[in-house]
């Protein structure tokens, strides 16, 4: 039997960007010797467009059969004046309720050949790669009461102790497959729900005594982040807090669209790239594919333990980066410019050469 994935292609590029995913899915299965059953349904717009609500019970169901989702972009302008639980957007929301969905992992990682596109010192954000472990379903976002009238608005922080518990350990058992370190991000000199986290997070750590664990204040990390993005290797964080650090860390590495993510549960994980549905290039063959390519490389790694493939993956898209190929977004003058499709293929070709590579080594030094 093999491994059930929902394909959610979503809008604008999600279908170009889901082709090119599909594809370097399918060679990474064949070398591996391995079978990935897809189903195909709608969310976001052109499922507002087909069945008049961003996501259908039948998708939610598909996507809760399934062994792992991936999702593709979702949103377009002409959807900007619904109401808000009725906008493309939603959809996230519902399958994140739906999957149980309480972690969102995000990478920020510096591609060699792309260290020259950020707006911060090649000397600074060289090596960066850290791991952004954002809690997804609780906090401020979430919490009740919560409204606003004429004279005032309100919201309502809240974490419950296996709320903290539970993302914690996804924080600590992804350092141990790191490098080993926990910064804890709170306002605990500020927030008693901040003073509650770290407490829980402290306690959770006397589990994992191989891993260090460093508190910090949100703001003072936002300021780490940008002067020494490399002291970083695991943060830990909670919802609001997470939101606005992953942008940052985003932005360190010179391109939000070329970074993947996860969000996973107990049972469930979602995986997507970090951009939008870009309806401004859609149909044009000229969208990314690196980031949802990047996505299948993190489902590869956690929902099905194939890490030696999606560590191939990653080096095989480092290697085209570094032989000067491009898409239009992050293309230089001296770039060779590539479209979606050709990238996708560049990046197949690639993934074979790595892997023909490792092969041959092992043959020869067994």
């Amino acid at each position: 039997m093999g491994h059930k994935i929902t394909i959610l292609p979503g809008d604008g590029i999600g279908p170009e960007i889901m082709d090119a995913a599909v594809s370097v899915l399918n060679h990474v299965a064949g070398l591996y010797g391995v079978d990935f059953e897809y189903t195909t349904k709608l969310v976001g717009g052109c499922s507002i467009d087909k069945y008049g609500a961003p996501i259908t019970d039948d998708t939610l169901q598909s996507c809760a059969e399934s062994d792992a989702v991936l999702l593709g972009a979702i949103g377009a302008p002409q959807y900007d004046d619904l109401p808000h639980d009725q906008k493309p957007e939603k959809a996230l929301l519902k399958l994140r309720e739906a999957l149980g969905l309480f972690s969102n992992l995000r990478p920020a990682k510096i591609y060699p050949a792309l260290v020259d596109a950020s707006s911060l010192k090649a000397e600074v954000i060289s090596d960066t790669d850290i791991m952004i472990v954002r809690e997804l379903t609780g906090g401020i976002y979430f919490g009740t009461p919560r409204g606003y009238n004429e004279e005032r608005g309100w919201n309502t922080l809240v974490y419950t102790r296996p709320e903290v518990e539970r993302i914690a350990k996804v924080a600590f058992e992804l350092a141990l497959k790191r490098r080993s370190h926990v910064t804890s991000v709170h306002k605990s000199n500020v927030l008693d729900s901040s003073q509650f986290w770290k407490e829980i997070v402290h306690t959770v750590h006397a589990d994992y005594p191989g891993v260090t664990l460093e508190d910090m204040y949100v703001d003072n990390a936002a300021m780490q982040l940008v002067r020494n993005p490399r002291r970083f290797d695991v943060i830990l964080t909670q919802n609001m807090f997470g939101d606005i650090i992953s942008d940052i860390a985003a932005m360190i590495t010179g391109s939000l669209g070329m970074l993947p993510s996860a969000s996973m549960g107990e049972k469930h994980a979602l995986y997507e790239p970090v951009h939008g549905s870009a309806p401004d290039i859609t149909g044009q063959n000229k969208a990314n594919p690196i980031a949802m390519v990047g996505s299948v490389a993190m489902m590869l790694a956690y929902s099905f333990d194939m890490t030696e493939a999606a560590r191939l993956l990653d080096q095989a898209i480092d290697n085209i980066l570094a032989a000067g190929y491009r898409t239009a977004d992050i293309a230089t003058p001296e770039s060779k410019v590539l479209s979606t499709t050709e990238m996708r293929d560049k990046i197949i070709d690639a993934f074979s050469r790595v892997y023909d590579e490792k092969t041959n080594v092992e043959l020869t030094t067994s």
